[in-house]
């Protein structure tokens, strides 16, 4: 039987970002210098593939740091932690690792110098995503007020509007966050932004190539998990800009394949915490079904390489 044409968009960049790749050298280094098991404090990143692949060399994922014993290694997720995880960590003498992407660790520097300025922080985020908590936790209680919409921005109490600052999740939506940004300076003219942009190069690259691609395309596949919020994002600005159907799978046995009835054209991209391998199945998954031709839509290239903590690269201990 004749397979129908697809013509199969292919964004770039996608997948994994070098604050994910280096979070999961991370742990497998770890698991090298200490052996199993090497304990996470919540998923190392967004994926469920990664975390289980990880799981099963020795990693054991754990919501809190009070189901650590003192005498095993731990790590803190790519995403943050609050101040309080490491002071913790260091009371009970345990041998700890930070894997906090560094463009994260960027905002928290940032929230405590204007901390220690005399200003009230406000953060742009999404609450109770890890990064928010571990961002809003370098800061006591009640210092810093969190902002999710641009409704949000009328209803806010301040303390003195003419002392804040603020700060931004890093995976957030380009275009809303400016949206929040424009209602904040508004209301607050004062207001003191980021020198340099939080939200982060890889989330940014991501959601500009899938603006460039979403216009080509019948319907818009996004590899992702759930609880990712540059995935989430993805989908939402695939939608915004192609005005097409998108949707988020975690892998080839996600696709709802009856939402595709009909079309030519997939665009397809992935979260900065998917694996390749996942995007690969995705695209095998199309192969079998249709003529696929596929077509690369590369808005940037990325060069980007973070280093591990120096712990990691010591020899001994």
């Amino acid at each position: 039987m004749k397979k129908t044409p697809l013509t199969l968009y292919l964004a770039a960049p996608r997948g994994f970002c070098a604050g994910v790749d280096r979070a999961i050298k991370i742990v497998e280094v770890a698991l090298g210098k200490w052996g199993a098991p090497v304990y996470v404090r919540h998923e190392i990143v967004h994926n469920k593939f990664v975390v289980d692949e990880l799981r099963k060399k020795g990693a054991v994922f754990i919501e809190e740091l009070d189901d650590c014993p003192n005498d095993r290694p731990v790590i803190f997720s790519a995403h943050g932690v609050p101040k309080s995880v490491p002071a913790s960590a260091a009371a009970r003498e345990m041998l700890y690792v930070d894997a906090t992407c560094p463009l994260v660790s960027k905002v928290h520097i940032e929230a405590q110098r204007h901390s220690d300025n005399g200003l009230q922080m406000i953060m742009i985020g999404h609450e109770g995503h890890p990064e928010t908590v571990g961002t809003m936790g370098q800061l006591p209680t009640g210092e810093v007020i969190l902002v999710e919409t641009v409704k949000d921005v009328a209803v806010i109490q301040v303390r003195d509007p003419e002392k804040l600052a603020f700060v931004t999740q890093t995976t957030l939506s380009i275009d809303d966050t400016a949206d929040i940004v424009i209602a904040l300076k508004d209301r607050f003219p004062n207001i003191v932004g980021p020198h340099k942009e939080d939200i982060c190069y890889a989330t940014t690259n991501r959601q500009e190539a899938v603006k460039a691609m979403a216009p080509k395309c019948d319907a818009i596949l996004v590899v992702g998990a759930p609880n990712s919020s540059n995935s989430k994002r993805l989908v939402e600005v695939g939608e915004r800009a192609g005005g097409c159907y998108s949707q988020l799978v975690q892998r080839a046995t996600d696709i709802d394949w009856r939402s595709l009835n009909g079309i030519t054209s997939i665009g397809i991209t992935a979260g900065a915490s998917a694996p390749e391998l996942l995007i690969n199945e995705v695209i095998d998954a199309f192969h079998k079904r249709f003529d696929v031709t596929i077509e690369k839509v590369e808005t940037a290239i990325e060069n980007v390489e973070f280093k591990i903590p120096r712990i990691l690269r010591e020899v001994g201990r």
